[in-house]
């Protein structure tokens, strides 16, 4: 089932993150848009709780396509670890997850109910957290210990395909990381002949290339992950010639890593209406004129996290309402809007400045702040204002942050568009969050980073 092929250089910027950490935000909303028409009848259709079903690429380089069960198979992905996020996702249109490992493989079960598919991920150890590929003995062990993994669900009528270790090329140094990756293909293609391979990669240099191509040519496919650089894919693949079947296994946003900062290197992120325009021109620039290239596609991330803010990534808010890049891929998946949109945040602006001013309060004193937003169908929003500490993580490649500190009292009309920050008396870092809520299950969100510093 293998296909081997001479891979080149193509730099893309990628990111690992995983499970969910819950933050303070606020109350929650019901989510009230509803199943899409075209969705009832879709979704209504029983899904064999018996059995494989045999998933296969067919083609060549511009006729790639996915089959599933001898038809043709079109991935509306999302990346998510946690089973009980993935209730909303047919009703949007999706209708296949990936995750970051297998655990108790709960996540198949619950998307076998939903009618959805799992590329499921087996958690290969990382050179940069300790593991070392020069003992055979710690290789072995792994080894054995994700055979019995594949063996436990091999035969899951939800399997679609193995992701075998996530990024095992951020900081790594020791090549034969992918000589356990080729192995482990070999043996899952000796158990599971109806399933292909793959791994994914944060980025793709010449030598990583080379060393994939030399020593894990077992793999089926290569899935890459790549977020603000995804545009510019399409003339990455024309130029390096790479004509082998791909997957982007993670896209979305801009990457904490790849934004703007202030003048003291805080990220400033984007309000949650610019991370919408950006999946929307991500699709459509990159994504879209692949066909035939790019055999499926998973957007970053089906839930909520904290990595770098409670915000970034999560296409929800921790109390469970969508932000308007849901509205976005739903749109994309189905060619339909929901029937109620999410609230559109234009702008924030503390003490007359935006992030990029690099904006500095000084200790104690009293600031007017103020957030531009709407919404589609007019309705009353609803404002949250929070202030928190600037996260002082260091983690990278989506490992577990901790969540800031927030300090209460700070907002002084915490309800409205408009309201006055009292500075801390402390001085340092900090971020003022505001949520706007359309009582729908929408929400849109916008942050800024701050200094306080004694003049």
């Amino acid at each position: 089932m293998s296909v081997a092929h001479v891979m080149a250089a193509v730099s893309l910027a990628g990111a690992l993150a995983s499970g969910v950490v819950a933050a303070s935000q606020p109350q929650p909303e019901a989510d009230r848009s509803g199943p899409p028409r075209w969705l009832l009848a879709s979704v209504a259709a029983p899904v064999s709780r018996q059995g494989p079903v045999p998933v296969e690429i067919r083609g060549e380089p511009g006729t790639y396509q996915l089959y599933r069960g001898n038809a043709p198979y079109v991935i509306r992905g999302v990346g998510s670890q946690n089973p009980d996020d993935l209730a909303t996702l047919p009703r949007h249109g999706g209708n296949s997850v990936r995750n970051w490992a297998v655990e108790d493989g709960a996540i198949l079960d619950r998307a076998r109910e939903l009618g959805l598919t799992v590329a499921l991920c087996l958690d290969v150890a990382r050179e940069r957290h300790g593991f070392d590929y020069d003992d055979a003995e710690a290789v072995a062990r792994q080894f054995e210990g994700l055979r019995e993994q594949v063996l436990a669900h091999r035969d899951h009528p939800a399997l679609l395909a193995w992701i075998i270790g996530n990024e095992l090329n951020h900081d790594y140094s020791n090549p034969r990381v992918y000589d356990a990756v080729n192995d482990l293909s070999k043996m899952i293609h000796e158990l599971d002949p109806h399933h292909p391979t793959t791994t994914t990669t944060a980025g793709i240099s010449a030598e990583l290339a080379q060393v994939i191509r030399q020593r894990a040519p077992d793999l089926d496919f290569l899935s890459v992950q790549v977020y603000g650089g995804l545009a510019g894919l399409p003339d990455a693949l024309v130029e390096i010639g790479l004509d082998m079947p791909l997957m982007v296994t993670e896209w979305g946003t801009i990457g904490h890593w790849e934004a703007p900062t202030t003048e003291w290197g805080a990220p400033i992120e984007p309000t949650s209406s610019a991370k919408a325009q950006r999946y929307r021109t991500g699709y459509e620039q990159a994504l879209a004129p692949l066909a035939g290239r790019v055999v499926g596609s998973y957007a970053f991330l089906w839930g909520q996290k904290q990595e770098r803010t409670p915000t970034w990534y999560g296409l929800f808010t921790a109390d469970g309402r969508r932000t308007e890049a849901v509205d976005v891929l739903q749109r994309i998946w189905t060619g339909d809007w929901p029937a109620n949109r999410a609230p559109q945040v234009a702008g924030l602006a503390l003490d007359g400045q935006a992030a990029e001013d690099s904006v500095r309060l000084r200790p104690g004193q009293t600031y007017a702040a103020a957030v531009q937003a709407s919404d589609p169908e007019q309705d009353p929003l609803r404002f949250d204002w929070r202030l928190l500490r600037e996260s002082a993580a260091t983690q990278s490649g989506g490992d577990p942050e901790e969540i800031p500190q927030e300090l209460a009292d700070a907002v002084l009309s915490p309800e409205a568009s408009e309201t006055q920050l009292q500075a801390p008396t402390r001085p340092g870092a900090y971020r003022l969050f505001v949520y706007v809520g359309d009582g729908q299950g929408g929400v849109g969100h916008a942050n800024l980073p701050f200094l306080v510093a004694q003049e």
